[in-house]
């Protein structure tokens, strides 16, 4: 009975893998596929807002515009010319871009202040546009569920595999977080092929990922987010040179292949530079929200990270925990009522309070996790305590939720409360009078090394020389001309 089991289960299998065969649009060669294009379709718009809500979305028309079009237009051209591609520019300062099934392609500030021409993006856009037509995800998104069939059927046929279901099924989706590296080499190879086909010289794409690796070898630099999540094999530079010959030593036509330095330049001028201390910023341990005007101690020695969806904070040790989030609801109780609801919170005791003035609610939980232990039972993990606060500030409900396991919440109690009870308003102007850096492009007024044109524009500190020079992809020692545009980093008000 069991190996009749065994070989259904098999033959069903065979049967799925050769009635999902679907021809690969970039390499013409029949692969495994249990994703269809509606499927990616979907799974695109859906992903779509979430991410817009995580980052935000920066507002520039001109630079917007700009990307329309020569996304469009490398759509046009690309293996996959009947998929509407939409792209954005994310209001963050990591130096990052990505692409998602469906169409959707996206660029953060922060690398669109690195690239020093338009053949630059032009790479690195015909290398996102790569990963959708060459169907990366969606390729990754079948070898994942066929692993999950595979263990499936595993858990038929065995029964000690079928309690631990849920393990291998998180761990076959950790193996394919990220592009392997062959679908890195493709996706290079192609957007070489688009970026050349639109027009732009191939070879600036090579030298973009030259600076980003002189970012990750330069003493006190954290790796940029683009080579974190694009594998970065050690001769990447000389294969994208390599391959831009080659493309070019092929092509029909004769007119010359673009770069667009000063066209680029001239349109980044001004776009922010870092962090945007208007959207939240830490300083002597505090958190300042100069738009929303309120203030918050940040405990000592903790990491923060903020983004448009919500502030996290936690301890080094990672023991302790606390989000803060805007809520949707009108009073205290049905904000209350939706964590509740939300995070299946089991209420230990809970009271209405002042903080700083302001109508508040505080509330004490409990969160039980369960585990499969290779038993038929059960077995109860240590708790997690929740320490929440609800406060009503500005007409809008702010809420802390800080998190402990149980045997550490006391440990931590005043850490976690810290933050809530000194919640209050900001009403100091220079907190709130901030400015953002910004990238600016000046003319080069004389002939002269890097390094001295920066001195003539207030730049002495050696490090700011230096990380100046890295957004230009330039030495210190360049010679420049006049006439020649560079980037400088202009101040913000802090």
């Amino acid at each position: 009975m069991r190996q009749m089991k065994i070989r259904i289960t098999f033959i069903a299998i065979l049967g799925l893998l050769f009635s999902s065969c679907s021809v690969n649009p970039v390499t013409g060669k029949k692969e495994i596929m249990l994703v269809s294009e509606s499927q990616e379709l979907a799974m695109g718009a859906n992903a779509d807002p979430g991410i817009i809500a995580s980052m935000g979305l920066y507002e520039d028309e001109k630079l917007q515009a700009f990307i329309n079009e020569k996304g469009k237009e490398m759509g046009a051209i690309s293996h996959r010319p009947q998929l509407d591609y939409k792209f954005r520019i994310l209001d963050s300062p990591v130096i990052n871009a990505f692409a998602v099934p469906g169409g959707y392609v996206y660029f953060t500030r922060g690398i669109m202040a690195h690239f020093n021409n338009e053949a630059e993006f032009a790479g690195v856009l015909g290398h996102e546009i790569g990963h959708i037509t060459a169907r990366h995800s969606a390729a990754q998104m079948s070898q994942q569920q066929l692993l999950g069939i595979g263990a499936i059927a595993g858990a038929v046929a065995f029964e000690g595999i079928r309690n631990n279901f849920d393990q291998i099924q998180q761990g076959m989706g950790l193996l394919f977080l990220k592009f392997g590296r062959d679908d890195e080499s493709q996706s290079d190879m192609l957007g070489v092929d688009y970026s050349t086909q639109v027009g732009y010289d191939a070879h600036e794409m090579a030298n973009f990922f030259g600076v980003l690796k002189r970012m990750q070898l330069q003493s006190g630099q954290e790796i940029p987010t683009f080579l974190s999540t694009h594998p970065d094999p050690g001769d990447r530079f000389n294969k994208v040179h390599q391959m831009a010959g080659e493309q070019q030593a092929t092509r029909e036509s004769n007119m010359p292949l673009k770069i667009g330095r000063n066209e680029y330049l001239k349109m980044i001028d001004g776009i922010i530079y870092g962090e945007d201390p208007r959207q939240g910023y830490v300083e002597n341990n505090v958190f300042f929200h100069p738009v929303l005007k309120f203030l918050f101690p940040v405990p000592q020695s903790w990491k923060l990270v903020n983004s448009p969806q919500m502030v996290q904070m936690g301890d080094e040790q990672g023991k302790a925990i606390i989000m803060f989030t805007l809520s949707s609801k009108n009073t205290l109780q049905e904000a209350a009522q939706e964590a509740i609801e939300q995070y299946s919170l089991s209420v230990v005791e809970s009271g209405d309070r002042r903080v700083n003035g302001n109508s508040a609610m505080a509330m004490i939980s409990v969160i039980k996790q369960e585990q499969q232990q290779g038993t038929t039972q059960p077995q109860e993990q240590e708790a997690i305590r929740a320490l929440s606060y609800f406060i009503l500030y500005g007409g809008q409900i702010y809420h802390f939720m800080g998190l402990s396991r149980e045997n550490d919440f006391n440990t931590y109690f005043k850490t976690l409360q810290s933050p809530m009870e000194g919640f209050q308003m900001l009403s100091d102007p220079s907190k709130i009078n901030v400015a953002p850096d910004r990238v600016r492009v000046v003319n080069i007024p004389r002939e002269g090394t890097l390094q001295s044109i920066l001195q003539t524009n207030g730049v002495y500190v050696k490090d700011e020389q230096e990380k100046t020079a890295l957004l230009n992809n330039m030495e210190l020692q360049d010679i420049l001309k006049p006439g020649d545009l560079i980037k400088v980093i202009e101040k913000g008000k802090r």
